[in-house]
């Protein structure tokens, strides 16, 4: 019997999961499978009942990260804080919610030479991946934290996840961007290329930008700030390194990294070529 494994959510056809499990499982010598599925809110409940043995794990984005929770007998630390799992395991006892984007996020940033106890970071966006890089901020100690996103009252809300989990947060409106922009380190957490909105608020140093969206890639916001001289990580090494982890905690195998990350810059360059 073939083990499975699957990356479930909706939009889907852009993940790049399949392409980093894959190559893991290959170079791995494992005889498992990946898929990407089609899901929403309202299908999840009978997938999830459904699942048999051959089930070794799934991976979980959009809208399903907060839709799981009530189906999981059991979730990390991780989970609780951000709010969220983008990582199930069956169990003999029932399934279990694992996050893995908290530490993809701080993998990418320590790539780019970001430490533990920086002075200042800024999430742009108050959404999933916003909550898990405010979870993030803490595990790397950031001294001043602020959150800039279009709806007021979804940075409130993120900004008291924040206080509740002891990190001294601000709300910076969005009119202030420039503010925002000019913090040591900036993670936006906008899909697509909605930071394009952002390029008009670039400050004249910029510092760090981890740009958690990767289709298209370079997308306006990382282009021009890697014009202005700025670092620029993709969200494609932050999906790399939550991948990583997802692999070990489904295999119980340490992750083949290399191969992984080759497989992936494979696919990204040739979608710049094409474009």
């Amino acid at each position: 019997m073939t083990s499975r494994a699957a990356v479930l959510g909706q939009p889907i056809d852009h993940s790049l999961s399949p392409v980093l499990h894959r190559a893991a499982y290959s170079e791995l010598g494992l005889d498992w499978s990946y898929d990407a599925i089609d899901m929403d809110v309202e299908g999840l409940p009978e997938f999830l009942a459904g699942l048999g043995p051959e089930w070794r794990g799934l991976s979980l984005t959009m809208p399903l990260k907060e839709a799981v929770l009530p189906h999981l007998v059991g979730q990390s630390e991780t989970v609780t804080a951000v709010g969220g799992a983008n990582t199930v395991l069956p169990t003999d006892g029932g399934l279990v919610g694992q996050n893995t984007d908290v530490a993809g996020i701080i993998s990418a940033l320590h790539e780019a030479t970001v430490a533990e106890g920086c002075e200042s970071l800024a999430i742009i966006g108050a959404g999933a991946t916003a909550a898990a890089s405010l979870v993030a901020a803490q595990q790397l100690q950031a001294r001043e934290v602020v959150i800039s996103a279009r709806r007021p009252s979804a940075a409130t809300q993120l900004a008291n996840r924040g206080r509740d989990l002891h990190i001294a947060t601000d709300c910076i409106p969005w009119s202030d961007l420039r503010r925002a922009l000019s913090s040591e380190v900036v993670i936006c957490t906008l899909p697509g290329n909605a930071g394009a909105a952002l390029v008009t608020y670039l400050p004249r140093q910029p510092g760090v930008l981890l740009d958690v969206s990767y289709d298209p890639w370079p997308t306006s916001l990382a282009a021009a700030w890697s014009d202005a001289g700025g670092t620029v990580i993709g969200g494609h090494r932050m999906l790399l390194w939550q991948a990583a982890e997802q692999v070990e905690l489904m295999t119980g195998q340490s992750a083949p990294v290399a191969a992984m990350a080759t497989a992936l810059d494979e696919v990204i360059s040739s979608d710049v070529k094409r474009t």
